[in-house]
């Protein structure tokens, strides 16, 4: 084979890898499924429900347009230089040092675009930082390995919450729509379109409290106060994780949060307070009580693919609580 004929292969080759990274890539932009809890073979992000999710899918989608524009831009350089100064195109190569122009611009340039990412990277920053007139507040305590939830503004209501263990899921989930790893104990219960304020800490060693559907990850720091806030739009089931490796049974760590109207959610005050304070789960009690799951989707709804490997973990017990 002459040289000739081992470019254009060369070509041929090169074209076809460039084909398949695109297409690769294509596929990674194009989410299969939104939702606002973790999916099966999901792409994307969960689907957001608070103010806080908003400016940050727009931020999102400004960088991903910027990115996508460098990464086409150095493409088209890189093939430009292979096919313009190869060998046999330009057999005697330019001796150019320097350049004063092309020097300024590949200065300037980058410094517009970190500047246009910056400024609304610090609105969005200052955004999320901000309480803005909490109607209430919901301390949050990491411990080795579950959570346990303060209302400070509710007659000082506080329960641990742990992960349901496969075990019991039938029981709290008879019509088979449990969230595996997701569902707890004691589910957190928040009213609708009111500020909240997250007051985050820890009781041992480092956790994140973190609610992708909310927008924020926010570690949880023992002897420390960290805080977050949402405006929860949407009413719905939502989940979240601890996102600090933490130890032994971090993949463990869950948590469930549903978000209802505000007369339900004076109802499920009251319910934990008085009907159901002796229980050993009252939040639970009290969210079957009031039949909060009728805001859940059926799992047959959104599961469309098997998601075989997570059935693979078994006998997952949650560690025993307090309450």
């Amino acid at each position: 084979m002459n040289f000739s004929s081992a470019f254009k292969t060369y070509k041929i080759g090169l074209v076809s890898r460039i084909s398949c990274i695109f297409l690769l890539g294509l596929a990674l932009f194009c989410p299969v499924a939104f939702a606002a809890e973790p999916l099966p073979w999901q792409l994307g992000f969960q689907e957001g429900v608070t103010p806080v999710t908003r400016e940050l899918d727009s931020f999102h989608n400004l960088l991903l347009i910027i990115i996508t524009g460098i990464v086409v831009f150095v493409l088209a350089l890189l093939l430009y230089v292979m096919f313009r100064f190869n060998a046999k195109s330009n057999p005697e190569p330019s001796t150019t040092t320097h350049n004063v122009a092309i020097e300024v611009i590949w200065t300037v340039v980058p410094v517009i675009i970190l500047t246009i990412i910056a400024i609304p990277s610090f609105k969005i920053l200052y955004f999320m930082d901000r309480v803005v007139d909490p109607d209430m507040t919901l301390e949050v305590v990491g411990y080795q390995w579950g959570w346990t939830f303060k209302y400070p503004d509710h007659g000082e209501i506080e329960f641990n919450s742990d992960m349901i263990s496969d075990e019991d899921m039938g029981e709290y989930f008879p019509q088979g729509n449990g969230r595996r790893l997701l569902e707890t104990y004691n589910p957190v219960v928040l009213p609708l379109n009111k500020n909240i304020e997250f007051l985050i800490t820890a009781r041992d060693v480092l956790h994140s409290f973190a609610m992708p559907s909310f927008g924020f990850k926010t570690d949880a720091v023992p002897g420390r106060y960290n805080h977050a806030w949402a405006r929860v739009e949407k009413p719905g089931v939502y989940f979240g994780q601890c996102s600090e490796i933490c130890g032994e049974r971090h993949a463990f760590m869950p948590v469930s949060i549903y978000v209802v109207k505000d007369d339900e959610f004076n109802a499920w005050v009251d319910c934990v307070q008085n009907d159901e304070a002796d229980s050993f789960y009252p939040s639970r009690a009290c969210v079957q009580k009031l039949n909060f799951d009728k805001y859940r989707k059926p799992l047959k709804d959104i599961n469309r693919l098997d998601f075989a490997m997570a059935r693979d973990v078994k006998d997952v017990k949650a560690p025993e609580t307090d309450n």
